[in-house]
């Protein structure tokens, strides 16, 4: 029987604590990530959440405190400096929100990707030039090949940055914000070019990003709150019974090992959940019901552990900023048992 392909990223209770003047922070505290090979995934999360962290560990530019984390084959936290150094070169790509941390202003576009293969002792002669015009093809940027920086719009800045980190072939590109600096319609042709990009070559991508608007241009969005997995949406399209093409997006809550989940945001605020909340386990599903109001029965009356027939099922609801055909299905709240807890703070309160 075939085995399923080793992830390209996996992170497993991944916790990260920083230190300043005697006081702790931390900024990753238990999370788990998987990235098959060949996916396009989207992180997102507000300031602080710990995505930014997350993706400077998986570039191989920190050192996570505990857990383990793995990209395409590389254990990340016991690799020597001389790995290190390999594996920056050759297995992971990076792209910056800032132009002048991806690109020498003094160059031109081919020359900063021919820098990049200068460095990593990549390939010489025609196999370099012939690499070169490939990527600034394929980014649609082969005009601007003789250009600086300078001379450049942003939109066209970050797609000679993405031909840079894909000069020596890695197996994983990672992006910071890479649209943080564009206009809506730049960003677009943007991540629709780092989609061309993960089509044609096959490379596994992962962006982070605060902003809700990429999640339309990958099929995994995973978000980030408190330092974890909270949810994760995904997309796919189906065809009706009238024969009409619907885009459809799911979201779940993400379970841990330990049985803890965070209810999205929205959820906690509409249902004004505090402190703690009623769970009932019912035949499919466990529902959630708000707990400061010192009832001993569920909805409507009914005790929590009925077995009623009428029990309420998960509904649909219109995901932000999706079109009219794209709907989100509801997560049931799940409890692995009576020490399992649903995270539903507001993060203020955290």
């Amino acid at each position: 029987m075939a085995t399923a392909p080793e992830p390209h990223i996996l992170c497993t209770d991944l916790v990260r604590i920083f230190t300043a003047e005697g006081v702790e922070v931390q900024a990753l505290q238990g999370l788990n990530l998987r990235v098959d090979p060949g996916e396009m995934v989207a992180v997102v999360g507000a300031s602080g959440s710990g995505k930014s962290t997350l993706l400077t560990i998986l570039s191989g530019l920190d050192t996570a405190t505990a857990g383990a984390a793995r990209v395409a084959g590389h254990d990340l936290l016991t690799m020597g400096s001389r790995e290190r150094v390999a594996y920056r070169r050759h297995t992971v790509g990076f792209v910056w929100q800032q132009t002048s941390r991806n690109l020498l202003p003094y160059l031109t576009a081919a020359e900063n990707i021919a820098l990049a293969m200068n460095v990593a002792r990549g390939r010489r002669g025609a196999a370099r030039a012939a690499r070169i015009e490939e990527l600034l093809e394929l980014l649609e940027v082969g005009d601007a090949r003789d250009r600086r920086p300078g001379e450049l719009s942003g939109g066209q800045q970050q797609r000679v940055a993405i031909a840079v980190a894909l000069a020596n072939d890695p197996v994983v590109l990672l992006a910071d914000e890479p649209t943080g600096e564009l206009d809506e319609s730049t960003s677009a042709a943007v991540l629709e070019a780092m989609r061309s990009v993960n089509l044609e070559l096959g490379v596994t991508t992962l962006i982070v990003t605060h902003d809700p608007g990429v999640s339309g241009h990958v099929r995994r969005t995973v978000q980030i709150r408190d330092g974890r997995t909270s949810t994760e949406v995904l997309r796919s399209t189906r065809v009706d019974e009238h024969g009409e093409e619907q885009h459809i997006a799911e979201e779940f809550a993400v379970l841990d090992r330990v049985g803890r989940l965070q209810l999205p945001h929205e959820f906690v605020q509409s249902l004004e959940l505090r402190d703690r909340v009623r769970l009932a386990l019912e035949p499919d599903h466990v529902g959630v019901w708000p707990g400061h109001d010192g009832r001993a029965d569920g909805p409507a009356g009914r005790a929590p552990n009925s077995d009623a027939p009428d029990s309420p099922r998960p509904r649909a609801r219109h995901a932000a900023g999706a079109s009219d055909t794209e709907t989100v299905a509801e997560p049931a709240a799940v409890a692995s048992d009576t020490e399992s807890h649903a995270d539903s703070r507001p993060e203020e309160e955290r």
